[in-house]
């Protein structure tokens, strides 16, 4: 078996992010046992737009700014989104972040 590089390993635990949820880089890096990390998962998310099957717009920062945004096509494409999904967003942050926040490594198997 070939071992998963660092940005496939974000990519299988950002497309596990539940529908109306979000998490931060840090969480993701943590989980993955490279806390300090989590401007490489930054990275992993920006490099992951060709991909439909990972949802970068549920990874933000740790206190729920939109970062990421304009690594997205269109203005506001994030944010719909998430909007989408029936999250709350005002001046580019999820309100009640602690309501949707997800932290991996709560909530999978180590």
């Amino acid at each position: 078996m070939v071992e998963e590089n660092f940005f496939e390993q974000v990519y299988r635990v950002a497309k596990l992010i539940p529908y109306g949820r979000v998490t931060s880089y840090g969480a993701i890096a943590k989980y993955l046992g490279a806390a300090g990390s989590a401007r490489m998962v930054g990275w992993a998310m920006n490099a992951s737009h060709k991909d439909e099957e990972i949802p970068a717009h549920r990874v933000v920062n740790r206190v729920g700014l939109l970062t990421g945004k304009h690594h997205f096509s269109g203005t506001n494409l994030m944010q719909q989104l998430l909007e989408n999904e029936g999250i709350t967003i005002i001046d580019h942050q999820i309100q009640e972040f602690e309501k949707y926040f997800w932290d991996p490594v709560k909530e999978l198997p180590h």
